[in-house]
């Protein structure tokens, strides 16, 4: 579990043990930003799992495979089975979703409402439906439930997505058409699933109402308005406090895309020769999926935006993807080409890294060759820019494997056209995922604090004390199952919960710091490397006791152990 990932679990955990299923909390602390919806989902699987690492990721996993068997149940429906096929395969090895549900978001299950809510549109819709109230249902279900996902977005997206389709086929006003939709006791069914949770989390935080468009520190005005308000409102216009996320600029926003939906996105141009016309299935699915995608993507053209906010217009792109390919044009052809060239590329771009690092000593964990760049962090993919050349020594086995699938790539590009090398595509893939999966392990004692959580559960009991705010060592309080005290962090995603009436107090400064660490209580400082010379001089470096270090981290406590030598720097 990464130190990003059991935040996310660790609120899980308290939902499950607490039997508070209404208010999310870290460390005490209301944690008030997100619905609840993949918090009680991962709940469920500790329950009948026990609280795992594995079983806090086995939703997100089954979250994916079923998008993926989705988008081919939509495709075969809409184009035929070779078509929905090829949009299943894209959906099941593009890099964006192998990426992006990697880490605890939601995204995918927001992604899987949405696809389901786009299917189940067109069908309540379709003339020769025989159950279009069953269908409207079903689209009802999925803005309920997207709404306890990520909030608004999981309405806004696929309603304005709908209504710009409905302009185009000039069914907007028609009565055949809301006959068919059910708006009423559609609105019905999201407001039964949604409406609860929202009224109990007003309840249990008030003020239930409070008006204004500034957001600042050391304010506290309740769930509603810091929910609709600060999350959803001021998010948008990018005036939300705290200021602890970033925007990809809106040009990379739109290229990543040819890399979120890389080996896939080669097929792009062959997707302007579709026709969009809504005169059979396949014509409206593909009208409807431009407006999805269009729309989304637009959206985050004038919002802040992260790299994986545009996840939900993947089955958009699947779809679309999946009728050019089955099609298999000029442009499909050229496509395949283009793939050749770029896999080869990547190919010797990584033998030439393997033959660059092939001497290249490697002492510790890959943390001791990565650069430092914190001002990119508050991007999901900030980490990237850490990775040198030498850091690469420590990937010789992930690289092998990489190329490896690229030359298979290669060889079924070059070989073949049309289907087998989609087949050969896909195949490289997934063995490409195999070797980031591999590079994953290698990064593990650096995106994780785990060996830390294990010295403190091999050592005597003891508070854990943050020397950072609680996401950079969630992981340790989800391993070691404890609360902590945080160290000169209130700031960042806990803050406003902090003054809240009744909030623990968990935030110390320096002076209360240094009281406690002289005191007869045994303590755990976790701490990054870089910043235990700074605690030498608060605390004196004859009470530091180094317990363990580990990519980059260390932990350190305040009375001898046994074994353990009295120093400073890790």
């Amino acid at each position: 579990m990464d130190d990003v990932d059991a935040v996310q679990a660790q609120i899980s955990r308290h939902m499950l043990t607490s039997g508070d299923w209404v208010t999310a909390r870290l460390d005490g602390v209301a944690y008030l930003e997100k619905p609840p919806f993949h918090y009680w989902v991962t709940a469920g699987f500790y329950a009948l799992f026990g609280v795992r690492d594995w079983a806090g990721r086995l939703p997100y996993a089954l979250s994916a495979i079923a998008l993926a068997l989705l988008t081919t149940a939509f495709g075969i429906w809409a184009f035929g089975k070779k078509a929905g096929f090829y949009a299943g395969l894209v959906m099941a090895t593009c890099v964006g979703v192998f990426l992006f549900t990697r880490i605890l978001i939601p995204d995918v299950m927001l992604t899987f409402t949405i696809a389901l809510a786009m299917w189940a549109f067109l069908r309540a819709l379709e003339r020769e439906e025989k159950n279009p109230r069953l269908w409207a249902a079903i689209l009802a279900a999925s803005l309920g439930i997207g709404l306890l996902l990520k909030s608004l977005v999981g309405i806004v997206f696929p309603v304005a997505s709908a209504l710009i389709y409905l302009t185009f086929t000039r069914q907007l006003f028609t009565r055949a058409t809301w006959k068919r939709l059910h708006p009423f006791s559609g609105a019905l069914i999201v407001l039964l699933i949604a409406v609860p949770w929202h009224v109990l989390a007003t309840l249990r935080n008030p003020p239930y109402f409070y008006s204004s468009f500034h957001s600042g520190p050391g304010e506290y005005h309740g769930f509603l308005w810091f929910f609709f308000m600060n999350e959803q409102i001021l998010r948008f216009l990018n005036l939300r406090y705290p200021r602890d996320y970033n925007t990809v600029p809106r040009l990379y926003f739109w290229l990543f895309h040819f890399l979120w939906l890389f080996p896939w996105s080669v097929y792009l141009p062959a997707v302007a020769k579709l026709s969009l016309k809504p005169v059979d299935r396949a014509g409206k699915t593909r009208l409807l999926a431009m407006c999805w995608l269009g729309f989304l993507l637009i959206f985050f053209t004038f919002s802040t935006t992260q790299e994986y906010y545009s996840m939900p217009s993947y089955p958009a792109f699947a779809l679309l993807l999946g009728s050019a390919m089955a099609a298999q044009g000029d442009w499909t052809r050229r496509g395949t080409r283009v793939l050749c060239a770029v896999v080869a590329g990547e190919a010797i771009a990584a033998i030439a890294i393997l033959i660059l690092v092939r001497h290249v000593p490697t002492p510790a964990d890959i943390s001791v060759a990565l650069g430092y760049h914190p001002s990119a962090y508050t991007l999901s993919l900030g980490h990237m820019e850490d990775l040198t050349i030498q850091s690469f020594a420590y990937l010789r086995p992930p690289l092998v494997v990489a190329v490896v699938a690229f030359l298979i790539g290669v060889a079924g590009t070059l070989r073949w056209r049309g289907e087998r090398a989609y087949l050969a595509t896909a195949l490289m893939m997934v063995v490409f995922f195999h070797a980031a999966r591999l590079a994953l392990v290698v990064f593990d004692p650096f995106l994780t604090s785990r060996p830390l959580a294990e010295a403190i559960l091999k050592s005597p009991d003891g508070q854990v004390i943050l020397g950072k705010p609680y996401y950079e060592f969630s992981s340790v309080l989800f391993y070691t199952n404890r609360d902590a005290l945080i160290l000169n962090g209130r700031y960042n995603n806990l803050e406003y919960g902090s003054y809240a009436p009744g909030a623990p107090d968990v935030f110390i400064d320096d002076s209360r710091m240094q009281a406690l660490w002289k005191g007869r209580t045994r303590y755990y400082l976790i701490a990054e490397a870089g910043q235990v010379p700074g605690f030498m001089s608060l605390l004196g470096p004859e009470q530091l006791t180094l317990v363990a270090e580990s990519g980059g981290k260390a932990v350190l406590t305040n009375h001898p152990l046994p074994g353990k030598t009295v120093s400073a720097a890790p």
